[in-house]
């Protein structure tokens, strides 16, 4: 892929154009940057919803999306992502190139300028937003808050953190909470909408077989809404100390046990350790062939599943497991045991050959997917370095057996969450 080109505009918005004739379409993604913060997080998580539902030139869904289908079947779309300490809200443009199309030349020119309708020319109301979108919306967003507890595995994932990071914005759920949403009406997130344009820095990426300075040329000339100075965010907590292990039990409904273990390793994104710590999490729980999978899963058939994964910004590991509920001690004693002997160095050179070569295609896969391609630019500019593909494989490689020992010395055990049945022995 071609040099990204990276500039900003005068309202503040940071510009990445990535060059690339792999793709027959142009993917499009806005990024606004939140800080992590129970008191607007519900509402930062609503507002694209909302904003989703109508412009002033095309005042309902159905009219926005009649107008994208127009554009050969484009596709609006908005997500919230959580990296470390930062909430994302992320509005993703998917196009067909415009010269694969008899014709035509102004298709991203008129996708940009939906996705600059949409932000900035919503229906409005009494000078707020429109009093029905906001309700159906807040009725849609609670059973999203809801519907959290339905998926127990990522239930479990999830109040571990909050447990473990209890003091720490990184323990804010994403998408909010049901008393901040109820609190929420129409003039209140207009106004919260207002200071959000205003306030939050903003990145712009835009992949495929592009121009960069005609494209630039381009979004510059279609993005000019006024904004004032992006707040500074602060950075993400990493390093904080582990006084002991904290032991949470809770007792749900449920016919399986989920076990969760929280583990503070000191390393982000940011570290040149970072790949030694992929490596480490690979061998452990990353893969088919892991410790894990193969100890936990396979041998002792003590879990239906077993694996471990890292969360790249915060510098933390986690182990899940789901499990029969009278095996918990046993399940707790062989994770422990596998974690040991990683920092013991009992690996064979066939996990760690394995483990490279499972990463190194995972690298490589990447250059073939466009949003995976961004999210490791946003990824790199979080953390103060992005880094190409090659960056990553030649460090990927330089990472020894005796890296991975050293890391696994310093990753401490934090918080492990057990869910139960009511009732249900361990």
């Amino acid at each position: 892929m071609a040099t990204v080109l990276h500039r900003r505009l005068q309202n503040g918005i940071s510009v990445f154009i990535h060059p690339t004739e792999k793709f027959k379409t142009i993917l499009v993604q806005l990024f606004f940057h939140r800080q992590l913060r129970q008191e607007d997080v519900t509402q930062s998580a609503l507002l694209p919803a909302v904003l989703q539902r109508g412009t002033v030139r095309y005042p309902s869904r159905r009219q926005l999306v009649l107008h994208l289908e127009k554009l050969y079947g484009a596709e609006l779309t908005a997500d919230i992502v959580k990296k470390g300490e930062c909430q994302l809200v992320v509005y993703t443009l998917d196009l067909v190139h415009d010269q694969y199309l008899p014709g035509e030349n102004r298709l991203l020119r008129d996708g940009l300028q939906i996705l600059h309708e949409l932000l900035t020319n919503p229906v409005l109301e009494n000078g707020a937003f429109k009093e029905e979108y906001v309700r159906q919306e807040k009725e849609q967003h609670e059973k999203v808050i809801k519907g959290l507890i339905n998926d127990k595995i990522a239930y479990a994932i999830e109040r571990c953190l909050q447990e473990m990071c209890r003091d720490e914005p990184f323990s804010v759920f994403k998408y909010g909470t049901l008393e901040k949403l109820r609190e929420i009406d129409a003039a209140s997130l207009y106004g919260f909408y207002r200071s959000f344009l205003r306030e939050s820095p903003a990145e712009l990426h835009l992949i495929g077989d592009l121009d960069p300075e005609r494209t630039f040329a381009l979004v510059q000339d279609i993005f000019r809404f006024a904004r004032g100075t992006g707040a500074e965010l602060p950075p993400t907590q990493v390093h904080i100390p582990v006084e002991g292990v904290r032991y949470v039990t809770e007792e749900l409904d449920v016919n399986q046990g989920k076990l969760v273990l929280g583990f503070r390793t000191g390393l982000t994104y940011a570290n040149a350790d970072y790949f030694a710590l992929l490596l480490y999490n690979g061998i452990l729980g990353g893969f088919p062939h892991s410790k894990l999978f193969q100890n936990v899963r396979e041998k002792a058939s003590l879990a239906y599943y077993a694996y471990s994964r890292l969360e790249k910004h915060k510098g933390l590991m986690l182990i899940s497991s789901g499990i029969e509920f009278k095996n918990y001690e046993k399940t707790l004693d062989i994770i422990r045991k596998q974690v040991a002997d990683m920092a013991a160095g009992n690996f064979s050179k066939e996990d760690f050959d394995n483990t490279y070569s499972g990463l190194r295609n995972q690298f490589l896969l990447e250059e073939d997917n466009p949003a995976a391609l961004i999210n490791r630019t946003v990824d790199g500019m979080l953390a103060g370095k992005v880094r190409t593909t090659a960056d990553l494989l030649n460090k990927l490689r330089s990472v020894t057996r005796d890296d991975v020992v050293r890391i696994a010395g310093q990753v401490k055990l934090d918080t492990v969450y057990f869910m139960t049945r009511r009732g249900a022995r361990k």
